[in-house]
């Protein structure tokens, strides 16, 4: 399986997600020749064995339909046995630490609950399609509210890459929704598509809950701007309303990372390279990185079939905000860089953030007919800012179409209690065992009527929590990440108001709370009161931009500061997590940077 080493590159990018698609693209159509190294399996030809594995699972977790297997017929298998292992929500129970089942070397207070894939298109084939742009006050924390830290850019500086990245996914979204809290747009610009039609759950929530005030905002549900396809674009077809959005579009009417991989692909001058695992930045005495080391495999848990180097002008770490800092921290060059590339700040690994999940969920006075449409297709960000960031952590709130799924794994849940007599739903308290009418009338009024609100917690970055190296190793000898993991109290005086906000929009919409602490070690007690939490798989903040290289690894251009030919780039770079969920900023900065990489002569 070796790869040639005659081929020369103009450009090297480790990651075949998002932002390494983006910048291989942009270069490829300028005629530059770029690899890309994908530690996981290269681009299937279609999504059918994905599916096919969906289909099968018994645990349908985000994780699932991708290689290399999570479980086998003993269960889980041990990430030690394999070669590019990764994360999954399945070990964030009592076996959190068990390095036999769980990849991360988990040493924190709280486990980091948040997931992602090493395969082509990474993390974003099993991310939701929520596609907003950060407020203008995400990025001035520290000026305007003497909280957390500024970014080096500002949103008017991001605008015009803001829309580009709308245009390259395919975002549906209405222009005058997403106009809130100083989001501001070119007065001819229109998002490419019309938005998706809200839900009959959000149509019912609107209906009670517009211009009710909490917090001194006037709440409001708005359509949130989604990448699928709300009519035919770019040879994608139109979302079919599967409520699989998560962790698979099964007509991929969602973007993912695939779209733009096989766009760069088309342009003649990108290649990539599978099962290709980098394990070292090689960086000369002029402070030049001069090539990546790799190990290839051919099968998931096979011997490595060849190990080399890469050489090229540029190299962009494209590797997500967990892998990224994880080859920076391995590469030592015989003592010349004894922190790892890029380090100088010791700010690699550090300041590692999420938007931890407060999850309420009650039963509607009347039927909303959930289980239908995309996963979530309306929100309330009103509470996104506000000068309550001075005291305590934003957020903002996803409305939910899939019942009690995300909460307690509903239908099944309900319906096995109603045809066994169980009651871990809490919707059968009788225990009664039905069937016939009995069973099909009692599952019509628990189902029809529930829904649930995902509360994404603003996590202020705190450098205890970090990425290190572990002394366990992968199959090919590789360290595991080391993650260090707690939440501090700004961001759980978010989760005291999002308890708050959650209770009394129930109130308002005469809804039913079901919602409960679940058990495991994700949850912490804050001001006499336990909080459970779930992870977005919003991982940032690990290699973070900023002004100098005293106080950030790299510049606005994601440019490493200790390495002038080194781009690092994707969501480790972000300062803060801000509001709003990370992919389209990741895109719009994703692009930026290609940009600045053209502009400086490659």
């Amino acid at each position: 399986m070796s790869q040639s080493q005659t081929q020369v590159f103009d450009a090297v990018i480790v990651g075949a997600g998002i932002s390494g698609a983006m910048i291989a693209w942009q270069l490829g159509l300028k005629g530059k020749r770029v690899l890309i190294m994908e530690a996981g399996d290269p681009l299937p030809p279609n999504v059918n064995d994905y599916m096919q594995r969906f289909y099968l699972a018994t645990a349908k977790v985000p994780e699932i339909p991708y290689t290399p297997a999570l479980m086998d017929s003993t269960g889980l298998v041990d990430p030690g046995t394999m070669n590019a292992p990764r994360p999954t929500v399945l070990t964030l129970g009592d076996n959190w630490k068990d390095p036999k089942q769980a990849y991360l070397d988990q040493v924190g207070k709280l486990p980091f609950a948040s997931t992602y894939e090493r395969v082509s298109g990474g993390t974003m084939r099993h991310w939701l399609g929520t596609s907003l742009r950060f407020v203008p006050h995400d990025f001035t924390m520290k000026t305007t509210y003497g909280r957390l830290v500024d970014w080096p850019i500002g949103y008017n500086e991001l605008e015009r890459w803001y829309g580009d990245a709308e245009h390259a996914i395919g975002v549906s979204a209405n222009k005058a929704d997403q106009a809130y809290h100083g989001i501001a747009f070119p007065p001819d610009y229109n998002y490419p598509m019309p938005q998706i039609p809200l839900s009959l759950v959000d149509q019912a929530v609107a209906a009670k809950v517009d211009g009710m005030e909490l917090d001194g905002e006037a709440l409001t549900v708005t359509s949130t701007p989604a990448g699928r396809n709300s009519q035919p674009y770019d040879n994608r077809r139109v979302c079919a309303g599967n409520t699989n959005c998560i962790p698979i579009c099964p007509i991929q009417a969602k973007y993912d990372p695939s779209v733009t991989l096989n766009k760069a692909l088309d342009t003649g001058n990108v290649v990539i390279w599978g099962n290709t695992v980098a394990s070292n930045v090689a960086v000369d005495g002029t402070g030049q990185v001069r090539q990546i080391d790799y190990i290839q495999y051919a099968t998931a848990g096979g011997p490595a079939t060849a190990r080399g180097c890469v050489t090229a002008k540029v190299f962009i770490l494209a590797a997500h905000a967990i892998e990224t800092p994880k080859l920076l921290l391995m590469s030592k060059n015989e003592g010349r860089t004894p922190n790892g590339v890029a380090n100088s700040s010791d700010l690699v690994g550090r300041n590692l953030m999420d938007h931890p999940i407060y999850l309420a969920w009650a039963q509607m006075p009347q039927p909303v007919f959930g289980y239908r449409g995309p996963l979530s297709t309306a929100g309330i960000e009103t509470l996104r800012d506000g000068i309550f960031r001075k005291d305590r952590a934003a957020f903002r709130i996803e409305i939910g179409n899939e019942g009690w799924n995300f909460p307690i794994g509903d239908p099944y849940t309900t319906v096995m209690d109603l045809i066994n007599g169980g009651n871990v739903s809490r919707l059968n308290p009788g225990g009664k065992a039905l069937s016939g009418q009995a069973l099909t009338s009692a599952m019509n009024a628990a189902l029809s009527r529930q829904f649930r609100l995902g509360f994404l917690v603003e996590q202020s970055p705190e450098p205890g929590n970090r990425v290190t190296l572990s002394d366990r190793v992968d199959h090919l000898g590789l360290p595991r990440p080391r993650v260090t993991y707690d939440i501090s109290d700004y961001t759980k005086q978010g989760f005291v108001a999002a308890k708050r906000a959650a209770d009394a929009i129930f109130a308002k919409l005469g809804a039913k709370q079901f919602t409960a602490v679940a058990p495991g070690p994700a949850q912490f007690t804050f001001e006499g009161e336990t909080f459970g939490y779930f992870g977005a798989g919003h991982i940032v903040g690990t290699y973070r931009m900023g002004g100098n290289k005293t106080d950030s690894v790299v510049d606005a251009n994601q440019r490493s500061w200790d390495h002038p030919n080194l781009y690092l780039v994707g969501s480790g770079t972000f300062p803060t997590v801000a509001t709003g969920n990370p992919t389209l900023t990741i895109a719009a900065l994703a692009l930026r940077t290609a940009d600045a990489i053209l502009a400086s002569g490659l």
